[in-house]
């Protein structure tokens, strides 16, 4: 039986729902494994949903006019494929044999693999900060009426994140972000903390700025009639709290402690499905949205004036951005400065801060495009969730911080990562060179953690000139990429004209006969040019690498340094010695020279306390005098054989 029309009745939806039980159980049990229950004590919120209020062209998934759907209850997977079928996207055979089958794109949880999946989901907390993220995208650059529904578990309403979402949807007045919580009172290990008490969840909601409903999430009535309220005139985001039964349906185990995430086994599954009245085939399609695709694009330039560039049209190198060289310019301002340059030529640039922007220059951008810029508070977790939303609707969002503070969001970073958006991300105050304020503030780990991102383009400019040009490089850069700026002001080493493309390498000193390789990126290639007017002076010859691309790193550069050198190499990184800059040189050179080299690391191997950069950058050993002196320890050391051709 197909349906398909905007005013589909309650008894349609009433069989749909059973029917997407009954295909969550099918599934899961075919696979052996996934989260019938789950899915089942959700079932009637999403056959409302779906068949009664979900404006969405399933023949085009593309359309910029379509509502988004977000399961930030990820593992109830079963129940969304189930939705795919029901909606006729997917096929029986393919929810039955293909789900979480190797090679398959019906995986465990929801990934971007399907044209219907904006974010990939399931580490809990995520989906709903990711909608805030979309709805911004529809509230104030696209303006388009399409709404961000997405569905919470109970059990993730613990998550801080969960209340970042709902703080900065009340902010930003995202009317069109509605949150449906299935209530079903079972986490993984037992009762959550709340159990049903839904007045409790409503008053915290509220409290936050959104409109709480509650309803019994088994009564289509009442959804329906909750679901239609949202749709009226509020200046608020609304969230549905619906009182649910974990395995509704299958009295076996409905509301049973023992029951998550387990596929029921076969004869138990056909108890279920007789249970819950056979297999169906209804197939039905609810509203579509309103409206053309045709001013679609149009709407996504805010404020457009007809003399600007098109979104569309190449970003050249910026002839009015430049610095001089020896002038000293922190690589922060030179982010700021190259922003607010980038958004003249490109209006799908936004950007994104946690209230440091007049520390990360994000400020200038800020002042400049106010209409393209979201304020996030000290939320890290909704900074990046943002991003993630933005870049769902094809934005290509700037978010910076402190880096040290991007540990915060690091689950949101990886998981952007595993839903394929391009994630633009800066982190000011890196290392040990920013000073008194002291360990907590200084990122130590942020190399490591963005290079192991899947994917990842991890960037660190020495000075202003690369900054910006890497700035330009990032806004057509896929994947999750990283630029680490530094907070003093180190004089400008490349002229205007020189290209920083990314995986590459500068050379900013070097001869025919140099005898040991210095290795630094950003503070560091200071120290490193220093260390080798120091070693001049005593007549030894130094070759300084500047790695502003760390990865992918350029290894070329590097395995032709460490050649003339004899395999002599000091690596100097104002970081922490595991997983940096220096992890990832010597795993460049290895591919090349095996044991054929000396490599010293210089890096921050102890607790810092509060001082000067230079006092600092001289008590971790990172300064012009320590990587000089452990230049002069390796040359005085017997000759490294070079290997037989």
């Amino acid at each position: 039986m197909r349906t398909e029309t905007a005013s589909i009745g309650l008894d349609t939806v009433e069989g749909l729902a059973a029917q997407l039980r009954v295909d969550s159980i099918r599934s899961s049990t075919s696979a052996g494994s996934g989260h019938p229950t789950s899915s089942m004590s959700a079932a009637d919120l999403l056959a409302v949903l779906v068949a009664r209020h979900l404006r969405y062209d399933w023949d085009e998934a593309a359309s910029a006019r379509n509502d988004h759907l977000i399961f930030s209850k990820g593992h109830a997977s079963p129940l969304l494929y189930s939705v795919f079928k029901a909606v006729g996207v997917i096929s029986d055979d393919e929810l039955i044999n293909g789900y979480r089958r190797f090679g398959q794109r019906l995986e465990g949880h929801p990934t971007p693999v399907l044209p219907w999946v904006d974010v990939a989901t399931g580490s809990l907390g995520q989906g709903l900060p990711d909608g805030v993220g979309v709805a911004l995208a529809g509230r104030y650059l696209d303006r388009l009426p399409y709404r961000v529904w997405v569905l919470c578990g109970d059990s993730e309403m613990a998550e801080g994140s969960i209340w970042e979402a709902l703080d900065k949807a009340a902010y930003y007045e995202l009317s069109n972000l509605v949150a449906i919580v299935d209530v079903n009172r079972l986490g993984q290990r037992g009762p959550t903390e709340l159990e049903w008490d839904l007045d409790t969840y409503a008053r915290r909601a509220e409290s936050f700025g959104a409109v709480a409903l509650t309803v019994d999430g088994h009564d289509l009535s009442e959804i329906d009639q909750a679901l239609t309220t949202v749709e009226g005139d509020s200046h608020r985001p609304t969230v549905v709290f619906a009182r649910t039964v974990k395995g509704k349906g299958f009295s076996e185990v409905e509301d049973s402690l023992d029951w998550h995430g387990k596929p029921f086994p076969p004869e138990m599954a056909e108890r279920a499905i007789a249970e819950l009245g056979g297999v169906r085939e209804i197939v039905v399609r609810g509203p579509r949205p309103s409206g053309g695709t045709a001013d679609a694009d149009a709407a996504r330039t805010p404020d457009a004036d007809a003399s600007q560039p098109s979104a569309t049209e190449p970003v050249h190198v910026n002839e009015s951005l430049s610095y001089e060289v020896g002038e000293k310019v922190a690589t922060r301002k030179a982010y700021g400065d190259a922003l607010v340059e980038l958004g003249v030529h490109d209006r799908l640039v936004v950007a994104l801060d946690g209230e440091v922007s007049n520390s990360t220059y994000a400020v200038e951008f800020a002042r400049t495009y106010p209409d393209r810029y979201f304020e996030m508070f000290i939320a890290e977790q909704q900074l990046i969730a943002a991003a993630s939303g933005l870049a769902v609707r094809g934005y290509k969002p700037f978010a910076s911080t402190f880096a040290a503070f991007l540990t915060r969001a690091y689950d949101f970073i990886r998981m952007g990562a595993v839903s394929g958006l391009d994630l633009r991300l800066v982190g000011s105050h890196a290392g040990v060179e920013i000073g008194a304020d002291g360990p907590s503030q200084m990122a130590l780990e942020d190399l490591a953690m963005m290079r192991a991102v899947h994917g990842s383009t991890v960037l660190y400019p020495s000075d202003a000139t690369s900054a910006a040009a890497l700035v330009r490089e990032m806004a057509s850069t896929s994947g999750v990429s990283y630029l680490r700026t530094t907070r003093g002001a180190y004089p400008v080493l490349y002229s205007q004209d020189e290209r920083f493309p990314v995986g590459g390498a500068k050379v900013p000193q070097s001869s025919d006969h140099d005898q040991v390789t210095l290795v630094g990126a950003g503070v560091t290639v200071h120290s490193c040019l220093t260390a080798a007017d120091i070693l001049a002076g005593e007549g030894l010859t130094a070759r300084v690498i500047d790695c502003y691309s760390v990865k992918p790193i350029d290894a070329a550069v590097l395995i032709e340094a460490a050649s003339v050198t004899s395999g002599r190499v000091v690596v100097a990184e104002d970081h922490h010695a595991e997983g940096g800059l220096c992890s990832a040189v010597t795993a460049a050179l290895l591919t090349s020279r095996g044991n054929n080299l000396t490599v010293t690391q210089l890096a921050v191997r102890e607790m810092p306390g509060s001082g000067s950069g230079e006092e600092l950058l001289a008590w971790a050993g990172i300064d012009g005098d320590s990587i000089a002196a452990a230049a002069r320890q390796l040359l005085a050391a017997p000759d490294i054989a070079t290997p037989a051709p």
